[in-house]
């Protein structure tokens, strides 16, 4: 079947097509400042950071979306629940937004909290993110120095949910009239377009039924990573759709989490 774009805006428009999806949206905040009544943050720059009862077994990243415009950590705080409880802290980077930063600074300002969380926390490290983050999340995993070569060696696993990995269809969008991502942007920051660091498992985790265009990024970075010699796997969740594959990382025996965490002490 002959597969063609007409409206590109659409294409990347997921709220349109999920019944309810305001209703889910503005639930997130109060969901997320419950679980910080439970759980207060350390806060670490701008993003993030939350501490199991004991020792933590290692450090789980959790990157937020918004298409690089929207939202921050504070709307995702209970999606830290499921590797609290599975023993883990979970870092939940902040980044500054378009179009105040271009998307190769929310790469760096990422990192260096990935970094700085790394100091703190031993062990290994599990790095996810969702949409806009799953994004920022496969280029943490990228052979161009973007994490420091020590952290990146501790790194046990990625898993990028509903992941934008190729950034030139965001360009016939009118959201890139507030990315303002070029060809040479497009080029440096997409994970597709990019090599990975290989020996770290990489899993693209996507809703079956999510937009079109989010079920095909999701399989192009798994199927061009393999082309470079990742370990790589494509996973499409039944039912889920865009704002619900997420809830997942709230359960630590969730087969998401599973995926994430289960890696830990495999390299």
């Amino acid at each position: 079947m002959i597969y063609q774009v007409h409206d590109w805006d659409d294409a990347y428009a997921n709220g349109a097509h999920i019944a309810g999806a305001e209703g889910i949206a503005d639930s997130w905040p109060h969901s997320a400042a419950a679980f910080r009544d439970r759980h207060p943050p350390l806060e670490l720059g701008r993003g993030h950071l939350f501490m199991p009862q004991d020792a933590p077994r290692g450090l789980m990243v959790f990157v937020h979306g918004g298409y690089w415009m929207r939202t921050d950590p504070s709307v995702w705080s209970h999606l830290a629940q499921g590797a609290i409880e599975a023993g883990w802290a979970a870092l939940l980077p902040g980044y500054v937004l378009a179009p105040d930063a271009r998307i190769a600074q929310m790469t760096t300002q990422v990192a260096e909290q990935i970094a700085l969380a790394a100091d703190r926390i031993a062990g290994p490290i599990a790095i996810s993110g969702h949409s806009a983050g799953g994004h920022l999340a496969a280029r943490m995993i990228c052979d161009d120095g973007t994490l420091p070569a020590a952290v990146l060696a501790r790194v046990t696993a990625c898993v990028p949910i509903s992941p934008l990995t190729d950034l030139r269809p965001l360009m016939r969008t009118q959201m890139n009239q507030t990315l303002r991502i070029d060809a040479t942007e497009a080029a440096s920051e997409s994970p597709a377009l990019l090599t990975p660091v290989l020996g770290i498992p990489v899993t693209t985790w996507v809703g079956g039924s999510e937009r079109p265009e989010f079920l095909r990024q999701a399989r192009l970075l798994a199927d061009i990573w393999a082309g470079l010699g990742a370990a790589t796997d494509c996973v499409t969740a039944p039912g889920d759709h865009h704002f619900s594959v997420v809830e997942a990382l709230r359960r630590p025996d969730s087969p998401l989490m599973e995926r994430l965490l289960g890696y830990s002490g495999s390299r």
